[in-house]
């Protein structure tokens, strides 16, 4: 959409040079516009104070101010052609303009939800889809607009907090990142003059945006419930993806690393896989207790999985794996996850394809069933066992290559 030079046209410098150039020229229009048409349409200059109120009867230019002069309807002689005509072409060209800006805002909405939330398992899998979200889309304005009668006083409110608070987290985001910035040395003065602007406007910012919620309480409580309502959408999606495998793909540190995993895979000769958690003891002890505990010989090598968290938000599970051998024992570390238990699930499906199925050997997770439970809600850590044999039932039609999980 903005280029950069006529060179370079992808040149990334360049292009936001030219963006914020466009939003310059774009603000400095619409200040222009702003102030024009709030003097044009102020009290007692172009319009009578009583066309302007709400009670006892609602005036003439409420809430059309523009389009009332345009009608020719104030008592001052502006311009001949103002009239039916040139009212009622004023009126269609106001409907087009928001019309191609409602189009606008769900052409930004159709790029954004197939992009981010199905990422984070925060829609359904047909978000992705573009035709079923216009629908949808079509079906809440169609709903907002019969919830409000079409009213914009009352839609007045919710679009005002929505827009304000939208500026001002811009504002806020704006702010903490140039107070994250190192200073230069001959740049000091220039990085704190930039620091209190920011915040001078942020301040500004937070101040209209209270004064607003104040005097218009019904704008934030509108707001809030659609917040509430995609919220709780959102979690409710991702409670009910939470059976799915997740595996987008399984990556490799290094070619070593993928050489020694295709051999674990393909040789089939290793059947106990035992998650480990990382810096609680060492390998030594586990396995050792393992082996006592299971009555494990020394000659069956036991596959350790050492699992490290990565962005948690993500949904879709694509761990970087290392191996190495040390004596007996191999060792697996999986990075960059977003579920242990869903890693788990994919590295055992993965060694089960070339031999017997598998044996999972898990240790026993301290606390109470219901701090378990909670943990793995909240955090995805606690009670790990369960929700792996849940995902090895759903994701294994086939009972005799079905692993078994282990707990002791």
């Amino acid at each position: 959409m903005v280029r950069g030079t006529e060179a370079e046209p992808h040149d990334q410098t360049a292009r936001i040079a030219n963006t914020r150039r466009m939003m310059l020229v774009a603000a400095l229009i619409m200040s222009a516009f702003l102030l024009g048409s709030s003097l044009a349409t102020g009290t007692n200059t172009l319009i009578p104070a009583e066309e302007l109120t709400l009670e006892p009867v609602k005036g003439k230019a409420m809430d059309r101010a523009l389009a009332y002069l345009a009608h020719g309807e104030s008592p001052h002689p502006i311009c001949p052609l103002f009239g039916s005509v040139f009212g009622t072409i004023y009126d269609i060209s106001t409907i087009l303009i928001l019309w191609f800006a409602g189009a606008s805002a769900m052409g930004g909405l159709l790029n954004m939800v197939p992009r981010y939330l199905p990422r984070y398992g925060m829609a359904p899998e047909w978000a992705g889809a573009y035709r079923p979200l216009v629908i949808a889309f079509t079906i809440i304005n169609l709903v907002v607009t019969i919830a409000f009668r079409a009213d914009v006083s009352a839609q007045g409110g919710a679009y005002a907090t929505g827009v304000l608070v939208l500026m001002t987290s811009a504002c806020i985001a704006s702010f903490l990142h140039e107070m994250r910035k190192r200073p230069e040395p001959h740049h000091r003065l220039a990085l704190y003059a930039q620091r209190v602007a920011f915040g001078l406007i942020t301040l500004v910012f937070i101040y209209t945006t209270l004064a607003n919620i104040y005097e218009r309480p019904d704008g934030i409580i509108i707001a809030s419930i659609f917040i509430g309502t995609v919220m709780a959408i959102s979690f409710t999606s991702r409670f009910f993806r939470s059976d799915e495998l997740r595996l987008k793909e399984l990556r490799f540190a290094n070619d070593a690393d993928r050489m020694l995993w295709t051999d674990i895979v393909l040789e089939g000769a290793f059947r106990v896989l035992v998650p480990h958690r990382p810096g609680s003891r060492s390998l030594a002890d586990k396995e050792a207790e393992i082996r006592r505990k299971h009555r494990i010989p020394e000659t069956v090598p036991l596959v350790f999985l050492e699992v490290h968290y990565g962005d948690v938000s993500e949904f879709q599970n694509a761990p970087i794996l290392s191996a190495r051998q040390e004596g007996t024992r191999f060792i697996i570390v999986a990075r960059d996850v977003v579920s242990v238990s869903h890693t788990i699930t994919q590295v055992a499906m993965e060694m089960t394809k070339h031999g017997a199925p598998l044996d999972i050997v898990f240790g026993w997770s301290k606390g109470g069933s219901l701090k378990l439970a909670l943990d793995y809600v909240l955090f995805g850590q606690g009670d790990i066992p369960n929700r792996v044999v849940d995902l090895l039932d759903n994701a294994i039609t086939d009972p005799a290559r079905l692993p078994t999980v282990i707990v002791g």
